[in-house]
């Protein structure tokens, strides 16, 4: 919980989350649709290049919002205890949020990998796990934000 959120009606801070998750998923989809047209080559353009550094970003961060402030808050307000980042996920499994855990799981730790990996002959792989793992965040955004809407 940040500082400045003590003080503040819990479902107050879900709706801001969610508000911010609804921005992140609609320039994610975009830089998907994008890069999806691109598709996975052995060589880049530097504009392409960009494009895929743009939807790996934007993959992140959709990713930390989701799992980071609106599970969190999710828990928050059904009373669970906050646990680990895995404990979120599992719970937001059991509440039919998420599809599969394990998938959600994948994502996190593509996540950690893009937010760690410098080596340009492994970037190629990691936008194309990226591709692949996008539809399903998209998916697991938008089920979160119909679920939480409930909650608002």
């Amino acid at each position: 919980m940040r500082l400045t959120d003590f003080g503040r009606d819990e479902k107050e801070v879900l709706t801001e989350g969610i508000n911010l998750l609804k921005g992140a998923n609609e320039i994610l989809k975009y830089s998907y649709e994008t890069c999806s047209k691109i598709g996975i080559k052995e060589e880049y353009t530097f504009d392409e290049l960009d494009r895929f550094e743009a939807l790996t970003s934007r993959f992140s961060r959709a990713s930390d919002i989701l799992i980071q402030k609106v599970f969190r808050r999710i828990d928050i307000i059904e009373l669970e205890g906050s646990g680990t980042v895995i404990d979120r996920i599992n719970r937001a499994e059991k509440r039919n949020i998420v599809e599969d855990a394990e998938k959600l799981k994948k994502i996190r730790r593509l996540r950690n990998d893009i937010a760690h990996e410098y080596l340009p002959e492994v970037v190629s792989g990691i936008f194309k796990e990226v591709l692949r793992m996008t539809a399903i965040l998209i998916g697991d955004i938008e089920k979160t934000i119909e679920y939480a809407s409930a909650l608002q």
